[in-house]
């Protein structure tokens, strides 16, 4: 309508928790928030509610102020998000935000100069181990960026990380200081309060478990593991690398120079916590001496869909070792030595998966090891492919068994001339020209 009349402007001001009932128009100063506010009038004059409205200035905080409901109008029509139409659902915008929480959050910055060790093991105990309580647990989203820590991250139970891509979020453990403090892994996982190795389950903590990592890299040296799987049950990578920084040169000394001890992922089990349901899909693990190296008990685990680069062997299980360890669909190149080693262990399997330049010492123009090494029973090789030629394959076999009996589960199958089939064992009678031969 018209401005009929301007009238002196009025005003009060004040502390905040002082504001009166301001009249129509009337304008508020609360000096300690330095935040702004007008009088509604009442009814009669026109005003829906009696009450002061606070107008935006730099200081108003509006995740109170705003509301929220979910609408969707893209699809042509507002979605019903309450019982009518009549009744939507309406959050504040502080709880829609909250619904995920960022790293950025919590003060990481990204940048790959700040050390942001602090804020994301800040924000992965506010999410999942402040309280136990499902309420406040969140996905930490890591925005594309390269976070330089320079201690341990400390993965807990129920933890969720999502990042924006294997090439864009990264976690990178700085090894430029000095060695005597540097970290033994990048990240690994822990209980639900970040207690880790002896002190796993103290305190009535849950031990590690649940937790899933997607679509990011832990990146360090050549000089310290990758990821650490300590007691853990229940975890899963989609779509992570595990990457260090071994220079081909390198690799091709290792044989007579040794790298130092260091695996994309090691695990470390109790006779109380035993590793158990890990899976790794869509994975890259390069550029460190192993990508997988253990003794730990364990069961359970699949490596899937991916991809062995860079390194001096590529799984590496010894005694008393895994059971269940599954190596599928998986492609293995620029290999020192074996892709896969299987030493005094069982149940354990690799199939399906394509092995290029592995056991050749990466420079040589001639196999030096087997591809898959089996020592002992009942593990298996079932229809790998090999880029290996039959002629070298017999001067180093692909696969080479040297245990003995039989191994339950292993197929016949045939590749051009080579054909490969389940061993037979067999005793000859001492001084007998005629002998029983199965």
């Amino acid at each position: 309508m018209a401005i009929l009349q301007i009238s002196q402007i009025t005003n009060r001001k004040g502390l905040y928790e002082n504001l009166p009932q301001l009249a129509g128009a009337e304008l508020g100063w609360a000096t300690d928030s330095r935040r702004l506010f007008i009088g509604n009038g009442t009814l009669a004059d026109g005003a829906p509610v009696v009450g002061n409205t606070e107008i935006l200035t730099e200081f108003s905080d509006i995740t109170v102020l705003s509301n929220y409901t979910y609408q969707d109008v893209v699809v042509g029509y507002a979605a019903q998000t309450g019982t009518s139409t009549s009744s939507p659902v309406i959050r504040t915008l502080q709880a829609k935000l909250d619904d995920q929480a960022s790293v950025r959050d919590f003060g990481a910055v990204g940048d790959g100069v700040a050390d942001d060790t602090a804020a994301i093991n800040r924000a992965l105990y506010q999410l999942f181990c402040r309280e136990s309580n499902e309420e406040i647990r969140r996905s930490l989203f890591f925005p594309a960026g390269k976070y330089r820590v320079t201690e341990t991250i400390l993965i807990p139970a129920y933890a969720k990380l999502v990042g924006e891509g294997a090439d864009s979020s990264i976690i990178w453990l700085d090894t430029s200081a000095d060695i005597s403090t540097l970290s033994a892994y990048v990240a690994r996982t822990t209980d639900s309060a970040q207690q880790t190795g002896s002190n796993i389950g103290n305190n009535g903590a849950t031990r590690p478990r649940n937790i899933e990592i997607s679509s990011m890299t832990f990146m360090t040296s050549e000089s310290t593991d990758v990821f650490l799987v300590e007691k853990a049950e229940q975890v899963w990578f989609d779509s992570v690398n595990f990457e260090g920084n071994v220079t081909d040169s390198e690799l091709e000394l290792s044989g007579s120079t040794p790298l130092p001890d260091a695996a994309a992922v090691r695990f470390v089990s109790s006779s109380s916590y035993q590793i158990n349901d890990i899976t790794f899909d869509k994975c890259k693990f390069s550029r460190v001496n192993y990508g997988f190296n253990t003794t730990a008990e364990s069961r359970a685990v699949t490596v899937s869909n991916s991809w062995f680069y860079k390194l001096y062997q590529g799984v590496v299980l010894n005694s008393p070792g895994p059971t269940g360890f599954r190596v599928v669909h998986s492609v293995f190149d620029e290999i020192y030595a074996q892709g896969i080693y299987y030493g005094d262990v069982n149940l354990n399997v690799s199939a399906y998966n394509v092995f290029y330049n592995v056991g050749n010492s990466i420079g040589s123009s001639s196999p030096v090891t087997s591809c898959i090494t089996l020592t002992n029973d009942n593990n298996v090789s079932v229809n790998d492919l090999f880029e290996r030629t039959d002629d070298e394959n017999y001067a180093v076999p692909r696969v080479l068994s040297t245990g003995s009996g039989s191994r339950e589960g292993a197929v016949q199958s045939q590749m051009g001339r080579l054909h490969q089939g389940t061993g037979v064992t067999f005793s000859l009678e001492d001084n007998q020209t005629n002998q029983v031969v199965v």
